[in-house]
């Protein structure tokens, strides 16, 4: 068993590379956490400051900020160690996003792997909510504003909010439970949920195998690629280091959250320039794009301005990961699927992908409008309403841009395949005629530009059934069959070209390479 199991075969590409990526800064975040573990207090007692860094020498602080400070300056590699986990959970989360990406434009979401889509979105969210927790531990003026951002998330929650407030902090905010609170769920929670689900998806992985990419000798039900052992244990295991070496150089030469520079948290204070990690830099960009409207009802005050991005917040990340199961609706496909798709060959898919991205970088750009506007000299108020506009209008733009130029690729594709390989060759032919020499396409060539399935798009069956009577359909059917037409119809993919029409159009550009060939008269 050990035997087959090391001779396992592993596609050898590029984009394989980012998933592995995303599991080794996380080993990274577990390696450097349990570091920084042994000397954190996680406590929120008041103490007076009388370390090296002497600016604020004297100055009253938790417990758990006067530790972070001693991590940073006293202890012997401490401060690296800030860096190098900090900037690992910010690779992390991104080589996720990445990732999943990757995942969803080539299509490898399709059956048997919907529970490694899902074990790998919670793993995910769960990376995102406890980098916000990690990095408010250390009880800085930054991290608190954070704090006291998500306390009035929750506050807008009718009815419950304020006792979901009150449990979350353990009394008023800020009170004396938080610190401790959120490490133990930074620590030990969330973690083992992560390790848990981690181990899922490599599980699943490796008994799914992995998908790869149309070429000669590739199959949907086959892998090609080099073994495990010894290939591919050489490679990763280098790229485990490289990966290590470029995070601890990153850490070593970039500052990340100079806690010491924000001061401890006062209620009363705000720094200029407080802004989340970019992972949750859109729900930022939610508040400060949402109008500050209010409805007072029957004594009681609904605070739309935040309770309205409160509940886009997770709305536009399940928008991203329930669509797999929407694709499966309209298809119907209930195959197995191990070929990676080209996202020129799902036009709808790619450019529903490619508007999501464009909704992210658009709050992104709102969650730091004033940044922009201090470091580009532009109106605040200007930049907050171009995000405004573009949190609509972008989406819609990038999905019909993006879906015409997957359209114009597989036409590019189609001509590709019925002409072949344009030489640049200019001929003339006996009549005068001039024409560009086409060279026909290899096998392997043809095959991978033709290894991809084309749905057909749904009929609604007849108005009238059988017996003449008006058929009722339901509205589930008549939307499924719209969407199938939107998908699959003419508006949504280029129909590949049949062998015979390949056949036909090769025996006419040999006819007319050999008309070219023909002497002419005098």
């Amino acid at each position: 068993m050990a035997k087959a199991n090391l001779r396992k075969v592993f596609p050898d590409h590029w984009s394989f590379l980012i998933g592995e990526i995303a599991l080794y800064t996380f080993v990274i975040i577990i390696l450097t956490g349990v570091y920084l573990t042994l000397f954190f207090k996680p406590a929120m007692n008041e103490v007076v400051y009388n370390g090296r860094w002497t600016p604020l020498s004297g100055i009253r602080m938790s417990q758990a900020y006067e530790s972070t400070l001693n991590i940073s300056f006293d202890v012997r590699g401490g401060l690296l160690m800030r860096q190098v986990h900090h900037w690992a959970a910010i690779v992390f989360i991104a080589s996720m996003i990445v990732h999943m990406l990757r995942t969803f434009f080539n299509g490898v979401f399709r059956k048997p792997r919907e529970i490694n889509w899902l074990s790998g979105a919670g793993l995910l969210i769960l990376g995102m909510f406890d980098g916000f927790m990690g990095y408010s531990l250390p009880d800085d003026l930054l991290s608190g504003t954070g704090l006291r951002f998500m306390e009035g998330a929750i506050l807008s929650i009718p009815i419950v909010g304020t006792y979901l407030s009150f449990f979350f902090f353990g009394g008023q905010f800020p009170g004396m439970s938080i610190v401790p609170r959120l490490f133990t769920v930074h620590v030990l929670l969330i973690p083992g949920i992560m390790l848990g689900l981690l181990a899922l998806h490599m599980i699943l992985l490796v008994y799914h195998k992995h998908t790869h990419h149309p070429g000669p000798g590739r199959k949907n039900m086959n892998i090609v690629g080099p073994p495990l052992w010894p290939v591919y244990v050489a490679k990763s295991g280098g790229f485990f280091f490289l990966v290590f070496g470029v995070t601890a150089l990153m850490s070593a030469i970039a500052q990340i959250n100079p806690v010491w520079a924000y001061g401890p948290y006062r209620p009363d204070q705000v720094s200029t320039d407080a802004q989340p990690d970019w992972y949750m830099g859109y729900s930022e960009g939610l508040i400060r794009l949402m109008p500050g409207w209010e409805i007072n009802l029957w004594g009681h005050t609904l605070v739309l301005g935040v309770l309205i991005p409160f509940l886009v917040f997770p709305t536009v990340l399940l928008v991203i990961w329930l669509y797999p199961f929407l694709e499966a609706w309209v298809t119907g496909d209930r195959r197995e699927h191990h070929f990676n798709e080209r996202p020129r060959n799902a036009p709808t898919r790619t450019a529903f992908g490619a508007a999501w991205i464009a909704l992210y970088a658009v709050l992104l750009a709102g969650g730091g409008n004033d940044l922009i506007a201090s470091h580009f000299g532009l109106s605040i108020n200007a930049i907050t309403w171009a995000c405004r506009i573009g949190f609509f209008v972008a989406p819609v733009v990038v999905f019909i841009i993006t879906k015409r130029i997957c359209l114009g690729l597989q036409r590019k594709d189609r001509e590709k395949l019925l002409h072949g390989r344009e030489t640049g060759i200019i001929q003339r032919l006996p009549h005068g005629e001039f024409v560009e020499g086409h060279e026909p396409l290899s096998a392997e060539e043809k095959y991978t530009l033709t290894a991809f399935e084309q749905y057909q798009p749904l009929e609604l069956p007849p108005s009238v059934d059988e017996a003449g009577v008006t058929r009722r359909l339901p509205f589930r059917d008549r939307l499924r069959v719209r969407l199938s037409r939107s998908y699959f119809g003419a508006d949504g993919q280029i129909a590949k070209p049949t062998r015979e029409q390949v056949v036909e159009h090769e025996e006419a550009e040999r006819e007319k390479k050999e008309m070219a060939e023909e002497p002419r008269g005098s």
